[in-house]
C-alpha cells in the first residue's frame, strides 16, 4: 500500500482509514506497520481489538505471521473513545466483529481530529458485505483492499472460505477453519 502522501494528508482534521479483505490477506500485518510508523513519529497512540478474538493473544492484535502490538481489548466500541482521549491515532482491529455502534465511533474520533485505522473483513464466510465495514468503507477518507493467495488455485484471493459446517456468521477461528479463495474457487455454503 502506497503511503499518504504529505502532499494529499488531510490538515488539522481528523480522518479515518479502513483496511479489509478476506482472511490471510496482511490486514493486521498492514494495520501494525501503520500503527508502528505513528510511534516512530511521536505520535500517541491507542490499539483496541475485541475480546471475542482470543486467536493468538488475550492483549495484543496479532497478525497470521505473528507481527503484534499491545492493545486493549474491549466488549463494545462504545468504550473505545474515553480510553484514547489523549491519542492522536486511534487502531481498531477486527472491525466487522463489533456493532454498528463503530461506525458512529469512528466518526466521532474523526471529528475530534484523531487518525482512526479500521481493519476488517469486508465479507463474511457467505460472500456477504460484513457489517460495519461497507458503512466505514462509505464514510473513510482512505481505503486499502487487501488480497491473499487462492489456497486451491493460486490466484488473487478476496473471499474467505469456510472449511467446516457452522451456521453461525461469527465463529472466530484461524487456518483450522477458514482459507482464503479467488471468485472461481470459492463455494458458497448452502443455507
Amino acid at each position: 500500500m502506497e503511503e499518504i502522501s504529505l502532499h494529499y494528508a488531510p490538515r488539522e482534521t481528523g480522518w479515518i482509514e479502513v483496511i479489509c479483505g478476506c482472511m490471510f490477506s496482511g490486514k493486521t500485518e498492514e494495520l501494525i506497520r501503520r500503527l508502528r510508523r505513528a510511534e516512530i513519529a511521536r505520535q500517541s497512540v491507542s490499539i483496541f481489538k475485541p475480546r471475542i478474538d482470543k486467536r493468538y493473544s488475550d492483549d495484543h492484535i496479532v497478525s497470521h505471521s505473528d507481527d503484534r502490538l499491545k492493545s486493549v481489548v474491549v466488549d463494545s466500541a462504545l468504550e473505545i473513545p474515553p480510553l484514547c482521549k489523549d491519542a492522536h491515532v486511534v487502531g481498531i482491529d477486527e472491525g466487522q466483529f463489533f456493532g454498528m455502534e463503530l461506525v458512529d465511533v469512528c466518526e466521532s474520533l474523526a471529528n475530534e481530529g484523531k487518525r482512526v485505522i479500521v481493519a476488517g473483513l469486508d465479507q463474511d464466510y457467505r460472500g456477504k458485505p460484513f457489517e460495519p465495514m461497507p458503512q466505514l468503507l462509505s464514510i473513510a477518507e482512505y481505503i486499502t483492499k487487501t488480497l491473499a493467495i487462492c489456497m486451491v488455485c493460486g490466484n488473487p484471493a478476496d473471499r474467505t472460505q469456510r472449511k467446516i459446517h457452522q451456521g453461525d456468521r461469527v465463529l472466530v477461528g484461524a487456518k483450522d477453519i477458514y482459507e482464503a479463495r479467488c471468485r472461481k474457487c470459492f463455494v458458497p455454503p448452502a443455507e
